[in-house]
């Protein structure tokens, strides 16, 4: 795998420390595909993530939502001892993190049938979303006091 020497991006930028750990971060992460996931855009603003979590019960699970980091944890402890012939389900425990944008907030959690699901959404405050400005008439009696104010 390459890798990537960013020091002359950070000397020259201010403000993308996010973007640079994130890049950072995607380049040491390991190839451990366990448990699959999918992500999903439900609609403009809605996300959904699901786990395949088979053997799991709902108690060996743990769901973190950090600032901008969503963390799922399995752990499960064989209680009896079983003789296995074969083993193919996995039974190791996990740790599976996602990076999350501004603003996408972790509403819910469900799960069913080995299938953990996790919805999330983007809530933008009213302060931070685009707003149309309405553009006043200037009328000639003030154009021509801006003008008089402008001249003195």
């Amino acid at each position: 795998m390459r890798t990537y020497d960013f020091a002359p991006l950070w000397r020259s930028t201010i403000g993308f420390d996010r973007l640079f750990d994130l890049a950072e971060v995607a380049q040491r992460a390991s190839e451990d595909n366990y448990p699959p996931y999918n992500i999903e855009r439900l609609g403009d603003d809605r996300y959904q993530i699901s786990l395949a979590v088979a053997g799991f019960a709902p108690e060996d699970i743990v769901i973190t939502a950090e600032q901008n980091v969503v963390t799922v944890e399995g752990s499960k402890s064989d209680k009896t001892e079983r003789d296995f012939l074969y083993r193919g389900i996995s039974h190791r425990g996990f740790k599976r993190q996602f990076n999350l944008a501004e603003y996408v907030q972790v509403k819910s959690a469900a799960f069913d049938n080995g299938l953990l699901t996790i919805e999330l959404v983007r809530e933008v405050p009213e302060a931070m979303k685009a707003r149309r400005i309405a553009i006043g008439d200037v009328s000639a009696g003030n154009m021509r006091k801006l003008e008089a104010k402008a001249a003195a």
